[in-house]
């Protein structure tokens, strides 16, 4: 494909970061400018651009991409989601929680405290997504109560939910990038733990000496225990296993019960804070329906297959080889906004480079995941910052800035590359 083209087909993407930047510049404030917007100007161009085709059939080929089986399932785990928040919110249950949390945790240690909670369930369960459901209303009613900044606490949360999401054993992303390199699960463990470990281990310090200025309210009103139920049925049903919708309905089923015995709402006000709490993901619905069709345009006319040939074209060396694999996963996965996707996507390309030069395959696989999860971290129309944005009421913007983890962790993991460590596996 020549560069003319290749570009073109990529340009939706640079459409959507102009109109971006363009807009908040001139509105003197990234924070004020919908992203909704952005999207429906690089969505317009997008299929305005893509000739050869009835316009009818441009609008189907943008739905289709909007409309996956995977992107509908994320949507039906956001109106899930937005339900349960809010209901719980209503209740009681997110005031209850953090009451209990600064009761056992002093105001120094909640930051640390907060990422250490998150790496631990996203571990268990394997998927980010479900411990950002669980503990971003926490984490927004911490920084409330404590005077902290909220996107902070937010992406404190986001943080550790992908520690485990690299690492854990059942994250989707560790089982097709182990698959597609034809290596065991316990040897990309191995691997990524080398990488992953010490990223966590200096976030983890950074938050230490961060709290050291939080401190929690010298008077705390007495836990009620029975409204902190529900977040603990669903922490402990999403480690054990279950799946994250049937989590979020039992949840949802436990705040009515619970709500209803204890006075803080009748049947039509459960009825109405679901209502409520589904009409505030509506923002991040819709921003997610046009990601997914603006880069299904981008990808059926040929930009990801571009990116991939000219990426490859000029690998020499092991290093160089690596260099490559990083930089496939990374580049497809913004314009994917799913990691698991951009593995998918590029995963036989990287085991044909890694053949080629001698590379480990549980390096190969280790790469994959955590560049994969590096740069899903810091994309804010990634599923996991919308989710925290959303949950929280942030703009996606607004907690970038703040997301430590996956930042270290994609500075570890480049020198990984260049240092040719851990040297066992390099």
């Amino acid at each position: 494909m020549s560069n003319k083209k290749g570009l073109f087909a990529l340009s939706p993407l640079m459409v959507f970061v102009g109109a971006y930047l363009s807009l908040s510049l001139a509105a003197g404030d990234f924070y004020k400018v919908p992203l909704t917007v952005a999207f429906m100007v690089a969505s317009v161009y997008a299929i305005a651009i893509s000739g050869g085709l009835p316009l009818a059939k441009r609008v189907d080929r943008y739905s289709r991409g909007a409309s996956t089986s995977n992107l509908m399932l994320m949507l039906w785990i956001f109106v899930l989601a937005g339900a349960f928040a809010q209901s719980a919110k209503e209740m009681g249950s997110v005031d209850a929680t953090v009451h209990l949390t600064l009761a056992f945790l002093p105001g120094n240690m909640l930051l640390a405290g907060l990422f250490v909670a998150s790496c631990f369930i996203s571990l268990s369960i394997g998927t980010s997504v479900g411990t950002i459901v669980a503990l971003s209303p926490i984490a927004t009613g911490l920084a409330a109560s404590t005077g902290s900044s909220t996107p902070l606490m937010v992406a404190v949360v986001i943080g550790g939910a992908f520690f485990g999401d690299n690492l854990s054993f059942i994250s989707d992303t560790t089982i097709v990038a182990t698959q597609s390199q034809h290596c065991r699960l316990s040897d990309k463990f191995r691997v990524n733990l080398y990488l992953a470990l010490p990223a966590a281990l200096l976030t983890l310090a950074a938050y230490i000496a961060m709290g050291s200025d939080i401190h929690s309210p010298s008077e705390t009103p007495p836990v009620e225990y029975v409204k902190v139920i529900p977040y603990l049925v669903v922490l402990l049903t999403a480690i054990f296993g279950m799946n994250v919708m049937a989590v979020l309905t039992l949840g949802l089923l436990l705040t009515g019960v619970i709500g209803m015995f204890t006075g803080s709402y009748d049947l039509l006000g459960w009825l109405s804070s679901m209502g409520a709490g589904i009409t505030n993901m509506g923002e991040l619905i819709i921003i997610t329906m046009m990601a997914g069709g603006l880069l299904e345009i981008i990808r059926s006319n040929g930009g990801i297959d571009y990116i991939i040939e000219k990426l490859t074209n000029h690998v020499s060396g092991k290093r160089g080889a690596e260099l490559s694999i990083a930089a496939l996963v990374s580049v497809v996965n913004v314009c994917t906004a799913n990691n698991t996707v951009a593995i998918l996507t590029v995963g036989d390309i990287s085991k044909s480079i890694g053949d080629r030069f001698g590379l480990d395959n549980r390096k190969c696989a280790s790469i994959l995941d955590t560049f994969s999860c590096c740069v899903q971290g810091l994309l804010p129309y990634g599923a996991q910052v919308l989710m925290g944005a959303g949950l929280s009421q942030l703009n996606p913007i607004e907690i970038i800035p703040n997301l430590y983890y996956p930042m270290v962790l994609g500075v570890v993991a480049l020198l990984a590359i260049l240092l040719r460590y851990p040297r066992s596996f390099s």
